[in-house]
């Protein structure tokens, strides 16, 4: 018993240390980058910043996950759909952008190709 708590002692500083200090959280790392979060009368916001590198005239293919049906019943797997391409008009934080509509048609389900 004393060894798990040594054991944890020094498993729990060292997995807080490894985790940089300009971590922007595992939602939007993992979770949101790419996504299309909203769309104002400006056009679409996307979950693309400074963080992730996004600079004003950058142009992405913009994809949407279509099923691939299979004979297999539970095979359900997905391939990427690309439905057109947006250019980046704002930066508005680190986390967000606004961008406009290249060519194609996107919906809030739609996700950025980085």
């Amino acid at each position: 018993m004393a060894k798990a708590h040594v054991m944890m002692a020094f498993e729990v500083p060292l997995f807080a240390a490894s985790v940089p200090a300009s971590a922007q959280g595992i939602g939007h790392t993992w979770l949101m980058r790419g996504s299309i979060i909203g769309i104002d009368y400006r056009g679409p916001i996307v979950c693309i910043g400074r963080v992730d590198g996004a600079e004003i005239g950058q142009v992405f293919k913009i994809y949407r996950p279509a099923p691939v049906y299979l004979r297999r019943r539970h095979a359900g797997q997905y391939r990427q759909k690309t439905v057109g391409h947006v250019s980046i008009d704002q930066i508005i934080d680190d986390h967000y952008a606004h961008v406009s509509v290249v060519d194609g048609e996107i919906n809030l389900i739609d996700i950025i190709d980085l």
